[in-house]
């Protein structure tokens, strides 16, 4: 998918009174979205709940994070840890995410994220780890590069 590098510019900020939350199936699939995340996503209730969780997934996210995240999952294990999200205008906002099952008589059902807002120091930090990350397992980088035309 191509994207024009300009729609990735636009940050939403969680407020810091505000909780995202949403639940998905087993696998991923989402069954619950709060109010507060249609609204930071940009997504209606109704264009969220079916969808894989990844519709919010930004494309600066290293794959390896989800990875270790669904490994703690399947390990019975909860998972925190910080994520860019892709809005559907193609915006994004940044989360410390709390991910971890949810069991009913004993077995798990289904998967519950608590999603609050970080600081903007932590944003500077996570997206250069990120891009580290990326570069080192070979994954596409987004590099934006002002040029100045003429004389």
């Amino acid at each position: 998918m191509q994207y024009n590098e300009s729609e990735f510019l636009f940050e939403t900020e969680v407020p810091l009174e505000e909780i995202i939350i949403s639940r998905t199936d087993l696998d991923g699939n989402i069954t619950y979205a709060n109010e507060t995340f249609c609204e930071i996503s940009g997504y209606e209730e109704d264009e969220l709940l079916g969808k894989p969780h990844s519709i919010v997934r930004h494309p600066d996210m290293p794959s390896i994070v989800f990875s270790e995240l669904w490994e703690a999952l399947h390990n019975g294990e909860q998972w925190r840890g910080v994520i860019k999200n892709l809005r559907k205008d193609k915006g994004y906002y940044w989360v410390e995410a709390i991910v971890s099952g949810v069991f009913k008589d004993g077995k798990l059902v289904e998967y519950k994220s608590i999603r609050s807002p970080i600081s903007r120091d932590e944003k500077f930090k996570y997206q250069r780890l990120y891009d580290k990350m990326r570069e080192e397992n070979g994954e596409n980088i987004r590099k934006i590069i002002y040029e100045k035309k003429g004389k």
